[in-house]
């Protein structure tokens, strides 16, 4: 399969080849949900932490008669009505974080997020940036005229360098470098653009992992 490639400049340019195996599968939407899902997981810290009654070090004597008090039945100074008890229901730290996912999800998932973009026809590739782009306003004015606002750009290192200082400021935009992709972000932007090296480099990359059953 092919896709045009975008020039700066607005020239024509040769079309690039991309495979069937990576952007044309059927998206399964269970597996980027669980994907997604654990990156969200991910990004919070999870550092507060409540200790239960049975983590409260203390005297596990009862307190008083069970009957004949008056009062209601209790077992030990550490339930959670107590000061000094356990904690009902408190933050249990990362107890709760999805510790892993198989790394065949992981890469099937991105293969399916990219095939879901190509899908929709929000799949790009631009020529690889040679000289800086110093002015915002220039930078924007090419996005504006090819309809790729909102977009995650997937470079190579040298495109990256030519164009973060006039990108960072424009908003619904974040570049990355092709190592860097990611189902979170390839879901979280309209467009997903790569330049003519960055795709390259990450057929080539991917093809090397080991064999994933589609």
């Amino acid at each position: 399969m092919k896709l045009k490639v975008i020039s700066l400049d607005g020239k024509k340019n040769n079309d690039v080849e991309i495979s069937d195996k990576i952007f044309s599968l059927t998206p399964n939407k269970i597996i980027i949900q669980q994907l997604v899902y654990w990156q969200l997981n991910h990004f919070k810290a999870r550092t507060a932490k409540t200790k239960q009654r049975g983590e409260v070090i203390g005297s596990t004597a009862k307190i008083y008669a069970q009957k004949g008090t008056g009062g209601a039945r209790h077992s030990s100074r550490k339930a959670p009505i107590f000061v000094g008890g356990g904690v009902a229901h408190g933050p249990k730290g990362d107890v709760y974080k999805i510790k892993k996912i198989n790394k065949k999800v992981k890469r099937l998932g991105l293969f399916h997020i990219l095939s879901q973009k190509n899908k929709l026809k929000t799949l790009h590739v631009v020529n690889d940036f040679t000289d800086e782009i110093k002015k915002t306003k220039i930078f924007n004015q090419f996005l504006l005229k090819n309809n790729l606002k909102n977009s995650l750009f997937i470079t190579d290192k040298n495109s990256k360098l030519k164009i973060i200082k006039s990108a960072r400021n424009i908003p619904s935009l974040k570049v990355i470098e092709e190592e860097g992709a990611n189902v979170y972000d390839i879901l979280k932007y309209k467009n997903v653009i790569f330049t003519t090296s960055s795709i390259k480099s990450f057929q080539e990359r991917v093809s090397k992992w080991k064999k994933i059953i589609i």
